[in-house]
């Protein structure tokens, strides 16, 4: 397969993405405080919100274990685009939820509906654009793609983190313009409606469609490129057990995996405590945790850009 050059043609995913990224994150400098409010008034110390916290990276985690083998199976079949609509769609939800009112019951409904969401949503948009970036790219370019995506996620991060901060809390969870952007629930309505509307899918009946990077057609199906059985073994994963016997054959497949899992257990669990721990030790609001996000991000983004 002929190298690509650029990444032009991957422009609607990249804004997907960054557009998506932005209304998850925005909340997130906010999410302690709503949290502590909504479970218990008035304090700067909250076990319940610690607990419910851990509780609902549990149950996210062990969801998305099983269901992100199921996303990628079906995805190989239905195409990238089919698929990355179901969570971008149920991302909404508890956005809106909130958005609605702040009380102690919508909370909990809230919290309900983020925990069952963030089962299909946690990870699989990310991974979903991987493997469109996978389709499209010819294999010498894929490590920049990728890196290019990643940086975008964390440019989205920045601007979202630096919207959120010059928002009330009130407003961040509703439908409004501060300067040229649209906040939470508008912001993951406006990326379904951008992925749905622009995004060209490559994957259709588990062959590629026309390459949005290429410039000449493919010959035959990306796929094809490997050996056949090398493709039985990819799509017939859709179970924990046969990811896991995957993995056992495959000696740098169960090395990656555990580096992004023990790498994942740190940042959650990091960011889980620290979050509360300061709200509780220094009295941080929402424009506190903002900075401190404001710089880890930038951060983020430069070291993405240096790499590429």
């Amino acid at each position: 397969m002929e190298e690509t050059t650029t990444f032009h043609g991957l422009g609607h995913l990249f804004m997907t993405i960054f557009l998506y990224c932005f209304s998850s994150f925005i909340v997130a400098p906010a999410i302690t405080d709503i949290s502590m409010a909504a479970l218990c008034p008035g304090k700067d110390e909250c076990s319940l919100a610690i607990y419910l916290s851990g509780f609902q990276q549990v149950i996210t985690g062990v969801g998305s274990l099983m269901m992100m083998p199921l996303m990628g199976s079906l995805s190989d079949k239905h195409g990238r685009k089919c698929l990355l609509t179901l969570p971008m769609t149920l991302n909404i939800l508890p956005l809106a939820t909130l958005a609605y009112s702040r009380g102690t019951t919508i909370f909990y409904m809230y919290y309900v509906l983020k925990t069952f969401t963030s089962i299909v949503c946690e990870g699989s948009v990310l991974c979903l654009a991987l493997a469109y970036v996978a389709d499209n790219v010819s294999e010498g370019r894929r490590a920049s793609a990728f890196g290019i995506l990643t940086g975008i996620t964390s440019c989205a991060f920045v601007c979202a983190t630096l919207c959120a901060r010059f928002l009330s809390i009130a407003a961040t969870f509703q439908i409004l313009h501060i300067a040229t952007y649209l906040v939470a629930a508008a912001m993951a309505i406006l990326s379904t409606l951008y992925m749905r509307l622009f995004l060209p899918d490559s994957i259709r009946d588990n062959s590629l469609g026309a390459p949005i990077v290429l410039s000449e057609k493919l010959s035959s199906p990306l796929l094809e490129d490997c050996h056949g059985h090398k493709n039985r073994i990819f799509r017939a994963i859709r179970s924990v057990r046969e990811m896991t016997s995957l993995m056992r054959r495959s000696v740098p497949l169960f090395q990656v995996a555990m580096v992004s899992f023990f790498s994942s257990l740190a940042e959650a669990g990091l960011h889980a405590s620290s979050m509360y721990y300061l709200k509780a030790k220094f009295h941080f609001n929402k424009d506190q945790f903002a900075d401190l996000m404001i710089i880890f991000g930038a951060a983020g983004s430069i070291s993405q850009v240096n790499k590429n």
